[in-house]
């Protein structure tokens, strides 16, 4: 079952690379979508994909690559789109 997964990320995410983290792990995991930095800070991910490989995504930003410090990820169902590859924004 495919679903689709919009979530903010909140802490130290930008300028640590996050978004190429994100993108690196998503992939690996099949799962598409993109990430962008909004203007208050913090990240926005979208993430489509079977049920199993989106929730490990989500898992994932909790903790972010090395540099990130994560305070909080907030995610919501989105609807399904058919997306190709994983976008940086």
């Amino acid at each position: 079952m495919t679903i689709c997964m919009n979530c903010l990320v909140s802490g130290r995410v930008q300028g640590v690379a996050f978004r190429a983290a994100a993108r690196r792990h998503a992939l690996a995991l099949g799962v598409t979508g993109w990430a962008r930095n909004l203007s208050d800070g913090r990240v926005e991910v979208l993430a489509c994909g079977e049920v199993e490989q989106v929730e490990k995504l989500r898992d994932w930003l909790w903790n972010g690559p090395p540099l990130a410090h994560v305070t909080d990820v907030v995610c919501a169902p989105a609807e399904v789109s058919e997306i190709t590859g994983f976008e940086i924004k």
